[in-house]
């Protein structure tokens, strides 16, 4: 579940989309960009930032790009956002939360009895989206704190970190000691026929919030792996592939990446999984790209790892509840008609890019 945002000029990678029928050309940041025939979100975002992680451009137009991200019709338009994150070069951040939180300082507050805080749990470590280092605890800490002062909410809250992901829905959740986890991937619960148990645990003993997040799962392998010229998910049979301990393999599944077709390792940390390709334990490391790219980058390594250009998963993170809370579905209401006026409003956008500037600027 762990996110860390960098980015980095894969020599290979150059290689690799230069060999690509099209490639797209002449992107910038800062601009918008008109789609062409063969371009992917990884050719463009190598060609306006130099790397491969194309998260930014899917923040900045994850209203167009939501349906089909792996598929980009010709003539579609993308803003590029600035490295920073601005949206345009004359934009600044900060300004929308900043106007969203006088607006809501300025509203009438309602008259009622004392209801009692709700209970946040998260975990550090989860970079940029979940640390108490940083600014509001991180950007997904940071949702969950707003999304309570939105939507015509008004209700306290208490946020607290335990480091142990599982222990949020082995027992935290279940016993009424935390009412929301912040946060989790969300499987495909209408195919609980192609999900594992893990998965099929989530969609029955859980409910989850609208999305609050949506990222990229890219496949890495070594740059001179057979698999570096997967086309297809069943390319990958006779695969192992590393995918860190909590974070769930849902998306894999449903694609039938699945046991014995292919086998798994579960490492507690991403940056393990890293190691353990280069060390040619694993053939396959599957996370978000932001994770990949600052893995790559502490061990040294970037050059030595290529992603697949043709190949992602998409995930959707949740805040989480159990279905054991009485309270539950309330909380989960309440969370959506705040995460709902925060994607209308433009505030949701900010606070991502803020948090990602950040991080970056910290990270350098």
């Amino acid at each position: 579940m762990n996110l860390a945002s960098g980015k980095s000029h894969s020599v290979a990678l150059a290689a690799l989309l230069v060999a690509l029928p099209v490639v797209a050309a002449a992107q910038e940041a800062c601009t918008t960009y008109t789609v062409k025939d063969g371009d992917t979100l990884g050719s463009i975002a190598q060609a306006a930032y130099g790397s491969y992680d194309y998260q930014m451009i899917f923040n900045a137009n994850r209203d167009a790009l939501a349906a089909n991200p792996n598929s980009l019709p010709p003539g579609l338009q993308l803003i590029l956002p600035c490295e920073d994150g601005r949206l345009t070069a004359d934009s600044e951040l900060n300004a929308v939360i900043q106007a969203e939180t006088e607006r809501q300082a300025a509203a009438p507050k309602r008259n009622k009895t004392y209801e009692p805080p709700l209970k946040f749990v998260s975990s550090n470590n989860w970079m940029p989206f979940a640390d108490e280092s940083l600014t509001g605890g991180g950007i997904f800490v940071r949702m969950a704190a707003t999304a309570m002062q939105r939507g015509g909410n008004d209700r306290g809250y208490e946020i607290s970190y335990v480091d142990d992901w599982m222990s949020h829905i082995d027992v935290l959740l279940p016993t009424g000691a935390f009412d929301v986890s912040v946060a989790w991937e969300a499987p495909d619960c209408t195919k609980l026929d192609l999900l594992g148990e893990f998965a099929i645990r989530m969609c029955t003993e859980f409910d989850f919030s609208l999305p609050i997040y949506e990222t990229a799962y890219t496949f890495n392998t070594l740059v001179d792996s057979k698999y570096a010229e997967a086309r297809t998910f069943a390319d990958y049979a006779g695969a192992r592939i590393c995918r860190p301990e909590a974070w769930p393999t849902s998306d894999l599944e449903v694609q039938g990446l699945v046991e014995p077709m292919v086998t798994y390792a579960h490492p507690k940390n991403p940056l393990d999984c890293a190691q353990m390709l280069l060390d040619g334990q694993v053939d396959l490391y599957s996370i978000e790209a932001e994770t990949v790219t600052a893995n790559f980058e502490e061990l040294g390594a970037s050059d030595r790892v290529a992603p697949n250009p043709a190949l992602a998963t998409f995930i959707t993170y949740h805040f989480l509840t159990s279905k054991s809370n009485p309270r539950g579905r309330v909380y989960i209401a309440m969370l959506n008609r705040g995460i709902t006026e925060m994607r209308e409003s433009g505030e949701w956008y900010d606070i991502v890019a803020t948090g990602l500037d950040e991080y970056n600027k910290l990270s350098q």
